[in-house]
């Protein structure tokens, strides 16, 4: 009898009974947490948005060129992506609480900085600053609540940027009525905003859901999972690959609809107060979309959210070339735009879990896209013509089409065919071998280690 029940017992020390699960994500963030985060995602995007409308006045203020002047941006692009990966590095080594403060203060002190530096390259350097907490909280807050929610993640994602898109919205608004001669203050306004932020942060919780890796595997089971290892580390490359394109791909679509929208429209008879207007109703249904999309991804999948997303997208870009059509078509696209982002994040985190830095890799490349993607679509538009902006968007979109299709079917769970045939009714069972009685079936779900978030 004792025979018999020793390999019972055995079995149960197998990855079946998983290793108990991490805390409730519910109790990543307090409700006064989540809701300084949503302000803190209003802040940097306010703060990224600043600087486009702050050109006139700096341009007098240090005696620049257009194109040096748009050099802070720039600088806080550089320090945003520098940002990302050094919160991702510190990530799981320093607690929750002190990296998203490090951030808001680095924020909060170079766009103050920034405000009043006395020559151009101190305000780069600050600027850069303030990159570099940009970076770190939206790096930060997105990780964290693509793991903080369980299955709400993708809603509550959606909602967190929707408030980056507010104050995207705001910033500029804020400039524009008070005048660009007095960018100062309004930097000056936008910092000191950031600081009682700094006394929500008890509401989160120090240390995050791990994000995925190995933990100790029962050596019965190493030769299944060894194959599993196998398929996943050939594919993970081109899975992670797959995600830059989209990111990169998707961003620059964003950034040229925005740079290039008004150009185009006027280049087809629209005024210039139209073009304007139309323009802000892209970046108006991109925070809307976000806010819509919300309840359908406690409903959807990433995946289909996404795919139907570029399925739209493409769809408007290419129906933006009428123009009758135009500022209709592209308002579409910011509303079909909007989920991307933010939905594919968790996805991410699903399809590589043990990709440590997949959403530092993804984001960082993201941020540069944005950067680099405006002067290449210029380059390609001096070639092809004013008015084949939306076509050439569109080709972009398409690309963005077949790659979600490609991901949507490889980042698939493997299903391999067992090691060992199953067992036969007729045949004897030894007391002693156990691995014949409990298969470990081809479609099991992945260890504990790799079913983050």
């Amino acid at each position: 009898m004792l025979a018999v029940t020793l390999p019972l017992v055995d079995s149960s020390e197998q990855p079946t009974s998983t290793p108990s699960p991490p805390p409730p994500p519910q109790q990543l963030f307090s409700r006064a947490a989540v809701a300084a985060s949503c302000g803190g995602f209003v802040l940097i995007g306010a703060l990224q948005a600043l600087y486009g409308p702050s050109i006139p006045a700096l341009r007098d203020a240090y005696r620049l060129s257009p194109s040096a002047a748009g050099m802070g941006l720039s600088a806080h692009f550089v320090g945003a992506v520098a940002g990302v990966l050094v919160f991702d590095r510190l990530f799981g080594r320093i607690g929750n609480r002190r990296l998203l403060g490090w951030s808001y203060l680095l924020m909060a002190g170079g766009a103050a900085g920034f405000a009043f530096a006395p020559a151009w390259p101190v305000a780069l350097g600050l600027a850069l600053l303030a990159g570099l907490g940009f970076g770190g909280i939206d790096y930060g807050l997105n990780q964290l609540f693509a793991v903080g929610f369980g299955r709400r993640s993708t809603a509550m994602l959606n909602i967190l940027n929707a408030h980056f898109g507010i104050g995207a919205v705001l910033g500029p608004a804020l400039i524009g009525l008070v005048g660009s001669a007095h960018y100062p203050a309004v930097f000056l306004g936008f910092a000191a905003l950031t600081l009682p932020l700094l006394l929500c942060l008890a509401g989160v919780r120090d240390e995050a859901p791990p994000r995925g890796g190995d933990t100790g595997v029962s050596e019965d089971t190493a030769a299944d999972t060894g194959a599993r290892r196998r398929v996943r580390a050939r594919s993970l490359a081109t899975v992670l690959g797959a995600f830059v394109v989209l990111y990169v791909l998707h961003v620059g679509i964003e950034s040229g609809v925005g740079g290039w929208e008004p150009t185009h429209l006027e280049a087809i008879g629209y005024g210039a107060t139209a073009a304007a207007s139309a323009t802000s109703a892209f970046w108006l249904m991109m925070t809307v979309g976000r806010f819509l999309v919300a309840p359908l991804a406690l409903r959807w999948s990433a995946q289909t959210i996404i795919a139907v997303s570029c399925a739209g997208m493409t769809g408007c870009l290419l129906l933006a070339a009428i123009p009758a059509a135009a500022p209709y078509a592209y308002a579409g696209a910011g509303l079909f735009i909007a989920p991307i982002f933010p939905t594919g994040l968790p996805w991410l985190l699903r399809a590589a879990p043990r990709a440590h830095r997949a959403g530092a890799l993804v984001m960082a490349a993201s941020m540069v896209g944005g950067v680099a993607a405006p002067p290449a679509l210029g380059k390609a538009i001096e070639l092809a013509g004013v008015r084949a902006v939306p076509l050439i968007l569109c080709a972009i979109s398409a690309v963005c089409l077949i790659t979600t299709g490609w991901l949507i079917r490889a980042a698939s769970p493997p299903v391999l065919p067992t090691s060992s045939p199953a067992p036969s009714t007729s045949s004897s069972v030894s007391p002693t071998s156990t691995s014949p009685e409990l298969p470990t079936p081809p479609d099991q779900p992945a260890p504990a280690a790799e079913r983050t978030s």
